[in-house]
């Protein structure tokens, strides 16, 4: 089982696989701020995870801005918070506009989807790198070094 994570400025979308790690589907939407970081780890815990995948926003060009510093950020001190367990970043470049698109053809509505939408992009982070691990046999991303957990 693995975790995929999109985290946001206001709110950290959950996906998780199945156990054979075909298929993500979403988990909960956890809210950034103090207690974040325990409430990951109590999932992560709960669904004995092996690994946690967590979206690094890059722009078009494959550069990194300030948000994705603040995530390589999060991540450090997730993967400190939750080691042994592996913290992987993967590239998720539109995601969430992929997830808006897909929600709002289905007929979500706008608070409707806003209220999901961090989830369905946490699906497809974690769909996008269980795809390419099963494709080239090889773990996508990178892996997060730890840093000491400050909450």
């Amino acid at each position: 089982m693995r975790l995929g994570l999109d985290p946001g400025d206001a709110r950290i979308g959950v996906a998780r696989s199945d156990p054979s790690g075909f298929l993500a589907s979403p988990v909960e939407t956890v809210r950034r701020g103090k207690g974040d970081l325990r409430r990951i780890a109590r999932l992560t815990e709960e669904a004995e995870a092996v690994e946690v995948v967590v979206g690094l926003p890059r722009s078009l060009s494959g550069g990194e801005g300030p948000a994705a510093a603040k995530v390589r950020e999060f991540a450090r001190l997730l993967a400190a918070r939750i080691a042994p367990v592996p913290v992987r970043l993967c590239d998720e470049r539109l995601t969430t506009v992929s997830a808006e698109a897909m929600l709002r053809d289905r007929g979500r509505k706008g608070s409707d989807r806003r209220a999901v939408v961090d989830q369905a992009a946490a699906v497809l982070i974690l769909q996008h790198a269980l795809d390419t691990e099963r494709a080239t046999g090889q773990p996508p991303g990178e892996i997060v070094e730890e840093m000491e957990a400050h909450e």
